[in-house]
């Protein structure tokens, strides 16, 4: 995905009050959407229906590697024979069944080549355990390659616990591609789960510096990545293309950049499934691009997460962009921007489906808290907005259809007054139902009809 640039709110104002105002009084039955009440929780989200499995290992059996009968260094010399030496051993724990395979400390150069754009690591098979002992670091080599993969996956139920990953993002050669001259070299990355791995966990990991992701999902099912630290990537910290039921929970992902679209967590898989995502309870910060994008995902879960833009930072797109016709449910999020991005200072932006205003499923906001930001959906359909508290900044609709707007919470700034009312919730060309929506203190009445469009005269004069 690459970032795309809209004019249209080039000259959104910041506004920077707040407001304590806490009984935000809704009627909590208006609706228009027809989700079967037992798909719902007591919230009005729909429940998480997904069961996300972890690796299951078919026995106990543990090996530590020993580094003197394979002759591997773990001193940070050697790639060549540190890869060949260190594969043969985990070759060997697979061929022998272990199931618990443990490197032991030290610092591990790997890296050998694999053709004229691929740097090779190591791989580890299914039915193991890789754990990490207390300072093992596992780096690639320095390389000219547009791809590699520090550690490969190849196989169900597999482990990667306890240690530190490292890219070669700082000594890296960028040498031109042969067939275009390009030197974007943004596929390298630090685990890849592919070739249809299923119950795969990724837990207690440091994974930095790498010239593309922290970790790639390729067509895999049942993913997890837990308490992970994964920060100064160039491209993305993970991106999912083609995943089936994923759960990335409680990590820290963080200083994203170098190359675009630099997200936190990228959701993007052109003409495969990505499907039952749960993001939830992690710490966002310092991603250049954004945080979460949504590309292509259905039945994605982006709840309780913490995204900050960090003092220094800048946001291109914005802390979460969603695409048209991807089906998300965003709740209980906090957000916080410093300065706006090229959507203007918006925590949330469903970018349209162009004439299309359709949409196949409702799109859920529910109770997040954006600090100097607000959201802002256009061309599109079927928003579910309530309880959400959007400090000094808007809520805004363009073209679309049943807009659900309940009990949330928009300010303004005391030294714009005359914005008060066009740049708080702003309408053009929008039908839904609205109720015990505030602006300040204020009781708002939006007058929103289900078959009439409502626009605001400010925004056919320009404002």
């Amino acid at each position: 995905m690459r970032t795309l640039v809209y004019n249209l709110l080039a000259l959104l104002l910041f506004f920077s009050t707040s407001c304590n105002n806490e009984d935000l009084d809704a009627d909590e039955n208006n609706s228009v959407y027809e989700a079967d009440a037992e798909d719902l929780d007591t919230n009005g989200l729909p429940k998480i229906l997904f069961d996300v499995q972890l690796p299951v290992l078919p026995n106990d059996r543990e090996y530590t590697i020993d580094l003197a009968r394979w002759d591997i260094p773990n001193n940070r010399t050697n790639a060549i024979k540190t890869t060949n030496n260190l594969q043969a051993a985990i070759d060997w724990a697979h061929a022998e069944a272990y199931s618990r395979v443990i490197l032991p400390k030290g610092e591990y150069l790997v890296g050998e080549e694999g053709n004229d754009i691929y740097q090779g690591g190591i791989t580890i098979y299914g039915d193991t355990e890789f754990v990490f002992s207390e300072g093992a670091v596992l780096e690639i080599d320095t390389n000219d390659k547009w791809n590699y993969c520090v550690i490969s996956l190849d196989g169900d139920n597999i482990s990667i616990r306890g240690g530190t990953i490292k890219g070669d993002r700082d000594t890296h050669i960028f040498t031109p591609r042969d067939s275009d001259g390009k030197t974007a070299h943004d596929e390298g990355h630090g685990i890849c789960i592919w070739n249809t791995s299923n119950q795969i966990l990724v837990e207690d990991m440091e994974i930095h510096s790498l010239t593309g992701d922290g970790s790639l999902v390729l067509d895999a099912n049942d993913v997890t990545f837990i308490n992970n630290n994964i920060y100064n990537n160039r491209r993305q910290g993970i991106s999912i293309v083609g995943g089936v039921r994923v759960s990335i929970q409680e990590n820290e992902i963080h200083h994203i950049k170098g190359t675009a679209p630099q997200f936190g967590i990228d959701i993007e898989g052109p003409g495969r499934i990505d499907e039952d995502i749960l993001i939830q309870k992690n710490y966002f910060h310092h991603n250049t691009g954004g945080d979460i994008v949504n590309a292509t995902g259905e039945n994605v879960y982006i709840i309780d997460n913490i995204m900050e833009q960090g003092e220094g930072s800048t946001y291109v797109d914005g802390p979460i962009v969603s695409w048209h016709k991807t089906h998300n449910i965003i709740a209980r999020n906090t957000i916080t921007m410093v300065t706006g991005s090229v959507n203007g200072r918006l925590g949330y932006i469903q970018y349209s489906g162009g004439g299309d205003k359709g949409h196949n499923r409702a799109t859920y906001v529910h109770e997040n808290v954006c600090n100097s930001c607000g959201m802002y959906m256009y061309k599109s359909s079927d928003a579910d907005v309530r309880r959400n508290k959007f400090y000094g900044y808007f809520m805004a609709f363009t073209e679309f259809e049943n807009a659900i707007l309940i009990g949330n919470l928009v300010t303004f700034s005391e030294d714009h007054p005359n914005l008060r009312f066009c740049w708080s919730y702003r309408f053009n060309d929008v039908t839904g139902t609205a109720s015990g929506n505030y602006l300040g203190d204020t009781l708002e009445d939006i007058p929103l009809s289900e078959t009439t469009p409502h626009t605001l005269q400010c925004v056919l004069d320009g404002w």
